[in-house]
């Protein structure tokens, strides 16, 4: 049966979407336009508590019954049991997917996220404190991302779903202006990412309404 996605094209909502093209689990995508507001609707709110996206309905969760499963964390975690992918079998292998998908969700997107608000602003007065501070950390975050990569190919050792949640912002990295050839093994992660036919598909499926 058909999961449906609650999304709009943002780096969160595309952790999502690359999961389930590579999971291979059939999904519709039903757009919340954030830019209107559409996440605060009443009828919103019973899936998503938080009234934030990504959200997910599953009309066949545990025991058959319908599900919903906010927050992209929790999401990820949700369709890797589901389906028996990209979460490793033994605790020492699990432990190291949840550290990266803990690393991603409490830092390396709320992050840039502060860059992409603050570069936003007009007035310098505004912009300036906050670019600088989170800009510093952004970059700092990526570095520990590069070094983590020197030492294998992705952040668990094996493709899981921690490199769904950060692929989501590394593919927004000219937003909140970082260069990747500054972090050669960030780039080098991001480029064999991108190389996946489900990667590359979840990151272009259209998560807003045609103009």
């Amino acid at each position: 049966m058909t999961i449906q996605l609650y999304a709009f094209d943002t780096p969160n909502a595309r952790k999502i979407s690359v999961a389930l093209e590579e999971m291979g689990l059939p999904y519709a995508v039903q757009v919340v336009d954030i830019t209107l507001g559409e996440q605060n609707a009443a009828d919103f709110l019973t899936i998503s508590p938080n009234n934030k996206i990504p959200a997910i309905v599953d009309p066949k969760g545990p025991d058959a019954a319908p599900l919903s499963v906010f927050e992209s964390g929790a999401i990820l975690l949700y369709l890797a049991e589901k389906t028996g992918q990209f979460m490793p079998k033994d605790l020492r292998s699990r432990v190291a997917v949840m550290e990266w998908l803990m690393f991603q969700v409490g830092g390396f997107g709320p992050m840039p996220g502060q860059v992409h608000h603050f570069i936003a602003l007009k007035e310098e007065s505004e912009r300036s404190y906050g670019l600088e501070r989170f800009m510093a950390e952004t970059r700092r975050l990526y570095g520990v991302m590069d070094r983590r990569l020197a030492e294998q190919d992705y952040f668990a050792g094996e493709l899981s779903i921690a490199d769904f949640a950060i692929v989501g912002w590394v593919w927004r990295h000219e937003r909140h202006k970082v260069e990747l050839s500054d972090f050669p093994n960030v780039q080098r992660w991001y480029q064999a990412m991108l190389a996946r036919p489900g990667v590359a598909r979840g990151l272009n499926v259209p998560l807003r309404r045609p103009a």
